[in-house]
């Protein structure tokens, strides 16, 4: 039943954020199904998309790199992983859940305009739930991914835990920049082809296709803290650290990568909060 016909428009208004949210938990569930079932819906392949997209990015950055500039990759420190794909591949999947979560999040009003202007309901939950989507699918690729590695002879099992609690960092900074370049969209319709520019720019200033030590020794001095500083070159650093090296992050890295999440998420959400005042007028 609609929210408003039970009269509880006005006893969620009164919420915080995060009840609002915890309240429409089967709304927030329904939502995530649907997007779930319509992502490969018709499809022949189903969701071996969901693997089959990570595998030709890698074969096309392994052939660039690692063929025509012979980009080559450290070995494991504590596992017998080497190799060029392996190394991409542990900074490329995480990248590529955060990019999920912000170009689903950002057309997710848009893409839910009868729904968001007929129905009274916590709408940041539409974000959300592209979010919980793309979980779902990273969830699938970093998955085959550690069963990859662990035939290879890495024993990575111990270092899986500071893995997935920085997966979930990484999802909670990656759904702050989506609750806000969701509502942002409303009323900037550029915005998405300017995030597409910067997501560009972010992924080639972020150390996925090349080593992290080029910064200290390639990287103008004056951009080199910027670049240290950036929350998904902190991320690679951890998952190649868990995945590639088998061995534990630098815990001042999960710290600051678990600020990031805090921040962002409170930030992206609070401008959410700002602007959806209007977002059914505007959408």
């Amino acid at each position: 039943m609609p929210w408003h016909e039970n009269g509880w428009e006005l006893g969620l208004t009164a919420m915080n954020p995060v009840t609002r949210v915890f309240a429409s938990r089967e709304m927030l569930w329904n939502l995530t199904l649907r997007e779930l079932r319509t992502k490969y819906r018709r499809s022949v392949l189903g969701w071996a998309w969901s693997m089959l997209n990570p595998l030709a990015n890698v074969a096309i950055y392994f052939f660039v790199f690692g063929v025509l500039f012979n980009a080559q990759a450290p070995r494991g420190f504590n596992s017998p992983v080497e190799g060029f794909a392996w190394f991409l591949l542990c900074a490329l999947l995480p990248w590529n859940y955060f990019a999920n979560i912000n170009n689903m999040g950002l057309g997710s009003m848009s893409a839910n305009s009868g729904l968001v202007r007929r129905v009274a309901f916590p709408r940041e939950i539409l974000v959300f739930a592209n979010v919980l989507h793309a979980t779902v699918q990273f969830a699938i690729e970093i998955a085959i991914l550690v069963v990859i590695l662990a035939l290879v002879g890495s024993p990575l099992y111990a270092y899986l835990p500071a893995m997935l609690v920085s997966g979930v960092l990484l999802g909670l900074f990656g759904s702050g920049l989506a609750l806000a370049l969701s509502a942002l969209a409303v009323y900037f319709r550029d915005l998405a082809y300017l995030w597409g520019i910067l997501l560009q720019v972010w992924f080639f200033a972020t150390p996925i296709v090349y080593d992290p030590a080029l910064i200290d020794r390639e990287a103008p001095g004056w951009s080199q803290p910027i670049l240290h500083a950036n929350p998904l070159n902190l991320a690679a650093e951890i998952f190649r650290d868990c995945l590639y090296h088998a061995q534990w992050p630098n815990w001042a890295s999960v710290g600051y990568l678990a600020l990031y999440a805090a921040g962002g998420l409170s930030i992206g959400w609070w401008i959410f909060r700002r602007l959806d005042r209007r977002l059914a007028e505007e959408v």
